[in-house]
């Protein structure tokens, strides 16, 4: 099994991503050779040798002719499905987008399918998602890993006006993805970059075992004082292993024996709320026999601080420990359907629908309807939908700072 890895110690934007994968070897015609499979013309795309903080690289250099073109989700499936790419390539290119749309849907409170793309919408965008998937076929790439992911600060500028730097849209996509922040003002991960590890990686944190066959790096736009602009990958035959390396992850916890239920219950809520993957409560006899419970919760390193925080405000224990672990998290995809006119949530994983109990149970309070058949609904709903689009043949974007970013 070939596997990419991507280091992004500096970010990754959807041209730096296809930057390093041609850097490591993918052939550029071929990668255009797909792309042009795309009924749209108009562009042009060249790889560039530079050089970032001494490190060569490759730059791709995108031209479109195109200016202030807005598309939307379905006019993108459509463009896509009509390439007649190969099926990897058609389905990496479609979760990426459908990736896109599901977050601004949420992001603007509106439908996936009437989501308006702006900057990821425009030629350059389709040709560096496509580009790159492209570019993961013609090394044969089986499996896409990820290091933790570096994000800027400040503001950056976009179609919607000025917005907090990482971009709204960039932390929606990479929920599950571990992340850091550098103190740049700079957009390091644009939505594109961001779209693409949602849409292909399976695992995350350092590189896996693998015996190396190439590796490239990808540059960015500009150079960074004292950071290398770039997106590494590395390219290798993935290694068996007795436990393959996981999400980095910690358990936070701490013992409390003077708390009521009401208070622990909401503990638990309070902790899910500032950002814990699973809180949960275990009972305990403490010291001198006491009847105690271990509060738990599970979250992402970046998130420690402020979790361990939450639980010692509002237990008012002493101290709190800190565990490092790992966790293998099933690949799912957050999506919504709609029930007798309520929209509803559903969690979908390979082999497995599962809807969000919260809105379910709304639909079922507004229609009178059961809650197992509004489940049941759901779950044919999201079925039908998957349906269809077989049937039919199928299977940054969000902001961008503007002088362009560093991606």
């Amino acid at each position: 099994m070939t596997v990419a890895w991507f280091h992004c110690f500096a970010g990754i934007a959807g041209d730096m991503a296809l930057g390093s994968l041609v850097d490591a070897g993918a052939d550029v015609a071929e990668v255009r050779a797909m792309l042009e499979r795309l009924p749209l013309r108009g562009w042009t795309v060249e790889a560039r040798p530079v050089q970032r903080g001494g490190i060569a690289a490759t730059r791709m250099e995108v031209r479109t002719d195109e200016a202030g073109v807005v598309r939307t989700q379905a006019h993108i499936v459509g463009l896509i499905e009509e390439a007649r790419l190969p099926d990897r390539v058609r389905d990496r290119a479609l979760t990426a987008f459908n990736a896109l749309a599901e977050v601004e849907g949420r992001l603007h409170r509106r439908h996936p399918s009437q989501v308006h793309f702006h900057e990821v919408g425009g030629l350059d965008a389709i040709v560096d998602i496509v580009g790159t998937c492209a570019a993961l076929e013609v090394l044969g790439i089986d499996e896409v890993a990820t290091s933790t992911v570096a994000l800027g600060t400040g503001m950056v500028r976009s179609a919607h006006g000025v917005l907090p730097n990482p971009a709204p849209a960039v932390v929606e996509l990479l929920r599950g993805i571990p992340s850091h922040g550098r103190d740049l003002n700079i957009e390091l991960t644009t939505p594109t970059g961001a779209a693409l590890l949602k849409a292909t990686a399976t695992s995350f944190g350092a590189m896996p075992a693998m015996v190396v066959s190439s590796t490239g790096f990808g540059a960015g736009f500009r150079e960074i004082d004292g950071l290398p602009n770039l997106t590494q990958v590395v390219v290798g035959r993935g290694l068996e292993a007795a436990t393959p390396p996981g999400q980095p992850v910690i358990l936070v916890e701490t013992n409390v024996d003077d708390a009521t239920g009401e208070t622990l219950a909401y503990v638990v809520a309070a902790l899910v709320d500032a950002g814990a993957h699973d809180a949960w409560l275990i009972p305990v006899v403490g010291k001198k026999g006491r009847p105690a419970h271990v509060v738990s919760a599970l979250v992402d390193p970046a998130l420690a601080s402020q979790i361990a925080r939450v639980m010692r405000d509002e237990t008012g224990t002493l101290g709190v420990r800190r565990h490092l672990l790992e966790r293998w998290p099933a690949e799912r995809m957050d999506a919504e359907v709609e029930v007798d006119g309520v929209a509803v949530r559903v969690k979908v994983s390979p082999g497995r629908v599962k809807v969000e109990h919260d809105d379910a149970a709304r639909a079922a309070r507004r229609s009178g309807r059961p809650l197992r058949e509004i489940v049941s609904l759901a779950e044919e709903a999201w079925r039908r939908r998957m349906g269809d689009r077989h049937h039919q043949g199928g299977g940054s974007h969000g902001p961008e700072s503007e002088p362009p970013p560093a991606g």
